[in-house]
């Protein structure tokens, strides 16, 4: 049952006249959700006054980001990260004392059951790009090493594509890969050189950002995920700082403090002694766990 008010909806009044047809049982979360919604909402349609026409192109701008979503491809989602709003939830969700690594957005092309390698494994499988040797260590807030921290590690390859979004190109389960920490909480691995790449630019989300005279690049990255029980799960990248997108990425993940120098050895000793045949790029990037 609707309920009762008295006052009909004006201009000055509409924030309080749409907030007081809540029913008085409404959950508490979504009623406090709800009343800072429609006063937000309000409020930006107050101060922009759009006319009808550009309040239907607004609502059919929504209407065709539905369209475009399906199984496979999530427009509100990309929406919601050009917006920074992503970002937004996650920092709100993953406060962290000083010192602890922050989080980035997770990314679409996560997949949940990558293979667990001994450590140092190389989780290039088709040979191509330029060599990597990533490492690093997983550390508390104290500066302990971990072990037994469970690293998710993936991302895309020299040309800047997932293997998932290149099937019978790519081998399945390139570029990434699982691995966990001794006592002495070093991780290390093989990799290739990542290269920027842009998100899907062919629906709404990239009208908007053309629109916007915005890119919608993201810059060379290598994606984690830092897991081990006690501690708060870590999800966020490690960034190339001299990538030319580094100060543009079209989802606002780029924090100063994920950026990890990409080094790169001529020497051709240490390539040997890695396995790599030609010069090769080190990346040495340490990560901080905060405890629960």
């Amino acid at each position: 049952m609707v309920a009762k008010n008295n006052a009909y909806f004006s201009e000055e009044d509409s924030v309080g006249v749409v907030n007081a047809r809540m029913e008085p049982g409404t959950d508490p979360r979504l009623a406090q959700i709800m009343e800072v919604v429609v006063r937000k909402l309000h409020e930006a349609v107050k101060e922009i006054e759009p006319t009808q026409d550009e309040w239907m192109q607004a609502i059919l701008y929504l209407t065709r980001t539905g369209h475009t979503s399906d199984d496979w491809r999530q427009e509100f989602i990309l929406l919601s990260d050009v917006l920074g709003v992503s970002m937004l939830v996650d920092a709100i969700n993953s406060r962290r004392p000083n010192g602890a690594t922050e989080n980035t957005v997770l990314g679409p092309f996560h997949i949940a059951d990558a293979p667990e390698l001994p450590m140092g494994e190389n989780i290039c499988l088709d040979g191509k790009g330029e060599p990597m040797f990533v490492h690093g260590r997983i550390l508390d807030t104290e500066g302990n090493p971990l072990e037994g921290v469970k690293i998710d590690v993936w991302q895309a390859n020299d040309e800047g594509f997932y293997d998932v979004q290149q099937k019978g190109i790519q081998p399945d389960f390139n570029l990434r890969g699982v691995f966990r920490t001794g006592s002495d909480g070093r991780y290390f691995f093989k990799a290739v050189k990542p290269r920027y790449y842009p998100i899907p630019a062919d629906g709404p989300v990239g009208d908007l950002l053309t629109a916007l005279g915005r890119e919608p690049y993201r810059p060379a990255h290598f994606h984690y995920i830092i897991e081990k029980s006690g501690f708060d799960k870590v999800t966020t990248h490690i960034f190339d700082p001299d990538d030319q997108y580094i100060d543009s990425d079209a989802v606002f993940g780029v924090k100063e403090s994920l950026m990890a120098e990409f080094n790169l050895i001529n020497d051709e000793s240490k390539a040997k002694a890695l396995g790599f045949d030609v010069s090769y790029y080190d990346v040495e990037h340490d990560f901080v766990m905060a405890r629960l």
